[in-house]
């Protein structure tokens, strides 16, 4: 099975994922430097349903929300280091700062983001309307790109 998709391409993959009464659960992120916490949320979602997408910010929205200095890692790589993940059934990218349109678009039973975005969960007012459930995961403890990324360059002599 295709799990890279454009979004048109996912938009008609959920409808064939609906008709066969699969549950579909979505969730979204930089996923700039693959770690640990994000391989336990991606296992605790795809635990969720029948099918994980993960939509991988663009490039350009990683700039935005994170810096200049930021992608560490092309969305070309990402997407295809997450398609690789056994717990992924789909990846897209989405260019937006946000992916609510995306949500809006893929309507999916579950819409799930870690903990530390519970305050806010873009896409969580189409999802709920929709009938389906979002929720906010525990983040694995001392596991962040950011962290990560300032250790790195603490060690630096």
């Amino acid at each position: 099975m295709k799990k890279l998709h454009s979004r048109e391409e996912l938009v008609l993959a959920r409808a064939a994922w609906k008709d066969a009464g699969k549950t579909v659960v979505f969730t979204n992120g930089c996923y700039d430097l693959l770690h640990p916490g994000h391989i336990r949320l991606l296992e605790q979602a795809r635990s969720l349903g029948d099918v994980l997408i993960l939509a991988l910010n663009s490039d350009a929205s990683v700039r935005r929300l994170k810096g200049p200095a930021r992608p560490l890692i092309a969305e070309t790589d990402r997407a295809a280091l997450a398609a690789r993940l056994a717990a992924v059934d789909a990846v897209t990218l989405f260019d937006e700062d946000t992916p609510r349109e995306l949500i809006a678009a893929v309507l999916p039973d579950i819409l799930i983001k870690g903990a530390d975005w519970a305050h806010w969960i873009a896409g969580r007012e189409e999802v709920e309307a929709a009938g389906g459930k979002v929720l906010a995961l525990p983040l694995e403890p001392g596991y962040s790109t950011t962290g990560i990324v300032e250790e790195i360059l603490s060690r630096q002599p």
